[in-house]
């Protein structure tokens, strides 16, 4: 069978990427042997012997799916890790994003960003919600609560902003435009596993906020996510939605659907969670090790890591400027030909797309910000096991296409 092609641009988020490699050895071991392909990411996998006892547990049981023990020891474990009260978990972040505006009985239009993801503006499609794109801050690269009030129509019910790279969003200034309009917020959080601001979780902000646990992200089951949730009336409400809509045996209360997370992911969840802490403190040091390196660099700049917040460093975004002697496209495909995969995030603008590109609010002149941002990002390859040296030379090879600009001479040594 033909393998089915995915776009460069499409960052897994809840998508398949055939730039995932997995990584089998322990954070902190050493990287693949020098001159091997570098991918924009590897899903960490705790060693296996480790995972063994929790199979032969789901074995013996014979519970797969359908609320199991691991699935409620995940819940509670995630809620406790992150600090926040109620969390349902999901078989993907895609579906836990559609469930969510159908549990905040969201309808009309909803004020969202061009930049991100494809599946944050799908999720409003599948509601029959128009997004309304509004330009990004030039900045941060996340929702402009400048351009906020201007866009609110009759028909608007939400916000949709994206804790964009895992940097939060300006929450109160969205917070108040919300209250002041009678609107909901709703957080996507696919990138913001694990943050904090000012001491409180970023999930705990809005009225709900969704995560993603895909194995591009910083925790991952695989596939899988989960809405957040302030209260356990709501979250009664999305456990009866992920589940047909079922209350009891032959109680529906609701046209739900299918979200289920399964309880080998549930499982993987929880084996991932010992060893977060370790992951995260890695890919800090390889968010350093970049930052020190390229800061010299004219034309590259690296966004600001926003101050008061504990990040996660699932991403690292550079701006390829005007005065870098080459452009971002020829710099990408100079560190493909070195063996260095570095992606393209976020790259076309979602109001480019068909099924966008026709709403008012796709226009070209009203997303300036958007668009330049769009055409100059390049997300670097970080995750646990990437070596220092092998950041070393990813900074090397972008150092010499910068200088030399002949572009069929600079390889990866």
């Amino acid at each position: 069978m033909a393998t089915k092609h995915i776009p460069e641009h499409m960052h897994a988020r809840r998508e398949t990427n055939t730039d995932i490699r997995p990584m089998r050895r322990p954070v902190g071991s050493k990287g693949r042997k020098a001159g091997g392909p570098i991918y924009v990411t590897r899903p960490l996998l705790p060693p296996l012997e480790e995972f063994l006892p929790y199979l032969e547990e789901i074995w013996e049981s014979g519970w797969l799916t359908n609320a199991g023990p691991f699935h409620q020891k995940l819940e509670e474990a995630l809620a406790a890790h992150l600090g926040v009260k109620h969390l349902s978990l999901f078989a993907n972040g895609t579906i836990a994003l559609v469930t969510a505006l159908q549990c905040l009985r969201i309808t009309g239009q909803v004020i969202t960003t061009p930049y991100s993801f494809v599946a944050t503006s799908h999720a409003l499609l599948w509601n029959s919600i128009e997004p309304v794109f509004v330009d990004i801050d030039a900045a941060t690269c996340k929702l402009d609560p400048d351009r906020i009030e201007a866009a609110i129509t009759p028909r608007t019910t939400a916000i949709l902003p994206v804790h964009c790279y895992g940097n939060p969003c300006e929450v109160d200034r969205i917070q108040r435009i919300a209250d002041t309009y009678g609107l909901k917020v709703l957080y996507d959080a696919a990138h913001a596993f694990g943050v904090s601001c000012k001491g409180t979780s970023v999930l705990n902000f809005g009225d709900l906020s969704v995560l993603s646990f895909h194995a591009t992200k910083a925790f991952n089951t695989f596939e899988g996510g989960a809405i957040v949730c302030p209260d356990a009336r709501t979250k009664q409400r999305i456990d009866y939605l992920k589940n047909f809509g079922f209350a009891d045996e032959v109680t529906v209360v609701a046209p739900g659907i299918n979200g289920k997370m399964n309880e080998i992911q549930a499982a993987f969840g929880l084996l991932q969670l010992q060893h977060i802490d370790a992951s995260i403190l890695k890919r800090r040091e390889i968010d350093h090790r970049y930052r020190a390196l390229l800061s010299g660099v004219e034309g590259i700049r690296c966004l600001a890591l926003p101050a008061d917040t504990t990040h996660n460093y699932s991403y690292f975004p550079i701006l390829v400027e005007r005065e870098y002697p080459i452009a971002r496209d020829e710099l990408y495909r100079v560190m493909k030909q070195a063996g260095v995969f570095a992606r393209r995030y976020f790259f076309p603008l979602i109001s480019d797309f068909p099924m966008y590109r026709g709403l008012s609010s796709a226009a070209s002149d009203l997303l300036p910000t958007a668009r330049r941002i769009s055409s100059s990002v390049l997300c670097l390859p970080i995750y646990p096991t990437l070596s220092l040296d092998e950041v070393d030379r990813i900074v090397d090879l972008i150092k010499g296409a910068g200088v030399s600009g002949i572009l069929g001479d600079v390889r990866l040594e």
